[in-house]
């Protein structure tokens, strides 16, 4: 029994640090790209708009209509300035781009490998499956929703913070094993828990963002640049093309 309570918390924190790299990578995904993507959609709009009022050819006039609604609409004041003011004014990100200065790259949240190698040993010893007892179970699950929380962030120095108070914490006996019927109901949550978390794998991995993430694991920075230089020439053509009909 506590061989499999070990590998599935293995299982678990190697599905929870994919999660965390999909998500972050997923987040500079669309801070680098989605503007590009909303300006090749505006111009298939406008492309398609040109042509339908050169030719007036219902199908025209129909996919122009069509190109047009793809097209995100105007966002209203309040969501065009979310997380643009705070208590201290306008932010560092907007202030620069009202008034025409650089504007600073979108951070980058990627773990350390020291930060990796904190949240698996606090996994490992914290992980509330190891516990068979309530009240130990409940401050095991409180303690790890800050572990990944610090590890979603990528905030090495609270991770060692972490460490040094579960080091400082009450120490707890591993629980007995437990009678059999105890140990069957035991290993048959582990099975159906090990069975929902092979379905969330397969679905991280064959999300889109995972599957970019497994053709760069090593260097996705780079993977995000390649893109972006395929994007600014589709860019290229389409207002040259755009050019053409006006």
């Amino acid at each position: 029994m506590r061989v499999a309570e070990q590998a599935l918390i293995e299982f678990e924190i190697a599905v929870e640090t994919f999660r965390v790299e999909v998500e972050n990578f997923s987040r500079l995904h669309h801070q680098r790209l989605g503007p590009m993507y909303a300006r090749l959609d505006e111009l298939d709009a406008l492309i398609a708009e040109a042509r339908a009022a050169k030719s007036g050819d219902p199908e025209d006039l129909r996919k122009a209509r069509d190109a047009r609604a793809i097209v995100m609409p105007m966002p209203g004041v309040d969501e065009l300035f979310h997380d643009w003011i705070d208590s201290d004014g306008l932010s560092p990100e907007a202030a620069a781009m009202l008034t025409e200065q650089p504007v600073r790259p979108p951070k980058r949240v990627r773990p350390t490998d020291e930060a990796r190698k904190l949240y698996r040993e606090l996994a490992r010893k914290a992980h509330p499956d190891l516990a068979q007892d309530e009240k130990e179970r409940a401050r095991r699950d409180e303690f790890i929703t800050r572990v990944n929380a610090a590890y979603g962030r990528g905030d090495e120095a609270l991770l060692r913070e972490l460490a040094q108070e579960w080091a400082a914490g009450p120490v707890v006996p591993p629980a007995e094993l437990s009678e059999a019927d105890e140990l069957y109901a035991r290993l048959n949550w582990l099975t159906q828990r090990k069975e929902l978390l092979t379905v969330l794998a397969q679905e991280l991995e064959q999300s889109a963002i995972g599957a970019m993430l497994r053709m760069a694991p090593d260097d996705p920075d780079h993977l995000l640049e390649e893109i972006a230089e395929q994007l600014l020439g589709e860019v290229s053509q389409r207002e040259a093309e755009l050019s053409g009909l006006q």
